[in-house]
């Protein structure tokens, strides 16, 4: 039977929850004008932006005099195909080196992008350890959450920045250890010891021989706490005080989206997000104009479908900066090519001369011993 001695810490139940409060209560945090209804853990979710002053209307970029249309060589598609060959350990080189081309079909097939850049804003309550900072709550009124100047990151490219809020930091006893600096040991619930992992508790080993682990005691001191039943309190680490604050979280996104113009090649569409096409087409304002007078009578379409629904999408919880769209040209030749009396096929396609080839005529297995 474990009795206490003296130096050591009473034995607490084990299982019992001896943390303290994980979340600050909402009593922590003072009622800044402006800001009501921003909680901790960033449940505020975003601040819509205020009403935009009137924008520059935008205009239709000048429609391309020609469309050129670019294709390859006979010599680049065998090229392509024997670098294709080479890549995979269990092909044989000797369709793409052997192999008789007998046709070449171009599927040029455009892909309309646009890019919707917008600037979006959240605020949450935060805190941090106090070490002195200024204090400067209600001494001012803190500006809106859209007042406060941020610099902004280059166009088009995602980027994230927390700022504290200015006139919102106040100084407040830690929550999760009531001000002590101090939080019950989680390893041995606070007792500062736990059971002899040698004896099992019972204070004895075989053969009724004391536990030298334990002397006799069925019990060791916790390692973790160093046998005091508390460890400093990892949120405000020791200090007792925490420094609370408004915390301003700016994102900027870039809104991708895509249309390919269906194509009856056999090629799975899938297979050109991995490479890039020839630019026919580039238009970037505030917001841009549905681009017009292009040949393909779908692109001018999709155009104006995700014109509309991303100035509807993004202007609701955020700033729209900028938009570009783009059309490429995406190169795509279906080669045929008889090897051994068969006939095969493989495609080339994109500005980085991609290969695809499902039905490669030479494969065998490779075993590694």
């Amino acid at each position: 039977m474990y009795s206490n001695h003296e130096g050591h810490a009473m034995l607490a139940p084990q299982g019992t929850d001896f943390l303290g409060p994980t979340a600050p209560p909402p009593s922590m945090f003072d009622n800044v004008p402006g800001y009501e209804g921003t909680v901790a853990g960033g449940g505020g979710g975003f601040v819509p932006p205020p009403a935009p002053y009137p924008p520059p209307a935008p205009e239709p970029a000048p429609v391309q005099p020609e469309w050129n249309i670019p294709s390859i060589t006979e010599d680049t598609a065998r090229e392509a195909f024997l670098l294709y060959a080479s890549g995979h350990c269990c092909y044989s080189k000797a369709p793409a080196q052997d192999g008789v081309i007998t046709s070449m079909d171009a599927f040029n097939t455009y892909r309309y992008r646009l890019e919707t850049f917008i600037e979006s804003r959240s605020t949450e309550w935060d805190h941090e350890v106090y070490n002195g900072q200024p204090v400067d709550a209600f001494t001012q009124t803190a500006p809106g959450p859209w007042d406060i100047q941020v610099q902004m990151p280059a166009l088009f490219q995602d980027h994230t920045e927390d700022i504290k809020v200015p006139y919102t930091s106040s100084v407040k006893d830690c929550h999760t250890c009531m001000a002590t600096g101090r939080i019950p040991c989680k390893e041995c619930s606070g007792a500062g010891n736990k059971v002899c992992w040698v004896c099992n508790g019972s204070g004895v080993r075989s053969g009724e021989e004391q536990c030298s682990h334990c002397n006799g005691r069925g019990r060791e001191n916790c390692s973790h706490c160093h046998g005091h039943g508390s460890t400093e309190c990892h949120t405000c680490h020791g200090k007792r005080q925490l420094l609370v604050f408004i915390k301003l979280k700016v994102k900027w996104t870039n809104n991708i989206e895509d249309y390919v113009v269906e194509q009856s090649s056999g090629l799975n569409v899938a297979n050109l997000s991995s490479v890039s096409g020839k630019e026919l087409f580039k238009d970037t304002q505030y917001m841009v104009y549905p681009v017009m007078g292009f040949p393909d009578p779908a692109v001018g379409q999709a155009a104006e479908r995700l014109v509309r629904d991303h100035q509807a999408k993004y202007s609701q919880n955020a700033r729209i900066l900028q938009q570009r769209q783009t059309i490429e040209l995406i190169p795509i030749t279906r080669v045929t090519y008889k090897w051994k009396g068969n006939s095969h096929t493989y495609f080339v396609y994109g500005n980085e001369f991609h290969v695809s080839a499902d039905d490669y005529p030479a494969t065998c297995c490779c075993t590694i011993m």
